[in-house]
């Protein structure tokens, strides 16, 4: 395993080239320093950001790329200057694992928006390493970037709010819409989406699931919680739902009309977009205008949200619903989150798997 302050060899599951195919590969982690902790993977969720990495949608991708960014696992080491953290803790790491420190985001406490933060994987941290992320047996990431894992929460339920459920319950906190009483739309029922149902209930919400076609009905109403559930192309229904909500939250990741969506809100109501999109959404100025709604958009969570949002789910009594998996089984799940064949989110049983070939 190595002591403080030497490489520590370590085997991932990579994407090589844009095909986005994982396999196996070995690579040094980086030097565990003062302020690090050094994490045995346990669990690790698949997010669809991960596919537009792999595959290099965004064009952004660098190789060999172990993705994964839902990462919860066991605390092996820490370095001296290391006060929240001891060995044996379970805790999570996210979608960043660096900032400045310095700009007015940073000093904010919503590191998330840093010009300068440093992603779990696809990016270079400031020793000039590449970061790679949760599909492999350890990660070393500063303390500032990690959070425990409230008792009691299993390794693989905790790993999909991370990024899924933080991502809900950061724009409904920083937009004034955690109080009960509100009546809220969730578009697209995938991994973020069904935690939208969940969080957005659990604050005392109105819930209506907005896709687009009818075969979620019964998984929204039935065992989601969901109130309400509303087909975007049933031109009926849409306009006999108009400007009934204070805000819908927008999960979908490619191109989708989002007239159908800013009708159904109310005056000064707020449509949220969070779905990943590598090509322009289009609207008609009126539908925003007349209403004095607002597009806006928001970008997973800051560390400080994540400690918040994780007590939240415990306290509600919150879980994601996941299909576990092994990681020889990960280019297949990939190829089903492609085509939205999973209830609600993947998670690779990293420690449970055999990574070497």
């Amino acid at each position: 395993m190595g002591g403080l302050e030497t490489e520590k060899k370590v085997m991932g599951w990579a994407a090589k080239d844009a095909t986005g195919h994982l396999s196996p590969y070995t690579y040094s982690l980086r030097n565990t320093g003062p302020e690090d902790v050094y994490i045995k993977v346990i669990s690790c969720g698949i997010c669809h950001t991960d596919i537009h990495q792999i595959k290099n949608d965004l064009g952004m991708s660098r190789y060999p790329m172990v993705p994964g960014h839902e990462v919860v696992g066991e605390v092996v080491e820490v370095g001296s200057d290391v006060t929240k953290f001891k060995a044996g803790d379970v805790v999570g790491v996210g979608a960043i694992v660096g900032s400045c420190r310095n700009c007015h985001p940073c000093k904010s406490d919503i590191e998330q928006y840093c010009n300068k933060k440093i992603w779990s994987f696809n990016d270079v941290y400031t020793d000039g390493k590449p970061t790679q992320g949760g599909f492999a047996e350890s990660m070393v990431v500063d303390q500032k970037f990690v959070v425990k894992i409230p008792d009691g929460m299993s390794p693989e339920q905790a790993a999909p709010l991370l990024c899924a459920g933080l991502t809900v319950y950061s724009p409904l906190k920083h937009f004034g819409l955690n109080k009960s009483g509100l009546r809220g739309g969730i578009l697209g029922l995938g991994g973020v989406g069904h935690m939208g149902v969940k969080i957005a209930k659990a604050m005392g919400h109105h819930v209506t699931v907005i896709s687009s076609s009818d075969k979620k009905r019964e998984e929204a109403l039935e065992h989601l919680g969901a109130d309400e559930y509303l087909v975007s192309s049933d031109g009926e229904g849409v306009q006999k739902a108009a400007d009934s909500l204070d805000y819908i939250i927008d999960t979908v990741p490619v191109v989708h009309p989002l007239e159908p969506c800013l009708s159904l809100l109310k005056l000064d109501g707020k449509l949220i977009l969070m779905g990943v999109i590598n090509a322009p959404l289009q609207f008609l100025t009126p539908m925003v205008m007349i209403g004095r709604k607002s597009i806006t958009g928001s970008f997973i969570g800051s560390m400080k949200e994540t400690e918040e949002m994780l007590e939240f789910c415990k306290e509600k009594g919150l879980s994601s619903m996941i299909e576990v998996i092994k990681m020889d089984y990960i280019n297949t799940a990939f190829e089903r989150l492609e085509k939205n064949d999973v209830r609600y989110r993947f998670v690779v049983d990293v420690a449970g798997s055999k990574l070497s070939p």
